[in-house]
């Protein structure tokens, strides 16, 4: 059995679904932002698999850069999130309504 890039493009599909699941349907911020990554980490997987399908490295280009886009969430999103889980260890998504200045 050869692997080709459908494979790569239903197993893209389904972390995407498994991230917007979780996003959907979980309040715990540390879920939801761990279910963010997961969506972004499946379009990497489509952008690599198109990139390789027509031979072109425009794809492997833009997943250069959602990665650095990604970090840079991590660093200040994660940030947020763990400052207000330590303050209040039940907060859900709603709570983040508060930070609104």
């Amino acid at each position: 059995m050869e692997v080709t890039e459908t494979w790569y493009l239903v197993l893209s599909a389904m972390l995407f679904s498994l991230g917007a699941f979780g996003l959907l349907t979980r309040r715990n911020p540390l879920v939801m932002f761990m279910s963010v990554e997961l969506m972004l980490n499946a379009v990497n997987i489509s952008f690599v698999a198109f990139s390789t399908a027509l031979n072109d490295l425009a794809g492997q280009t833009a997943v250069f850069f959602v990665l650095v886009v990604a970090a840079s969430e991590v660093v200040v999103g994660l940030g947020i999130v763990v400052a207000l889980m330590r303050r209040r260890p039940t907060a859900t998504a709603d709570d983040f309504a508060e930070l609104k200045g």
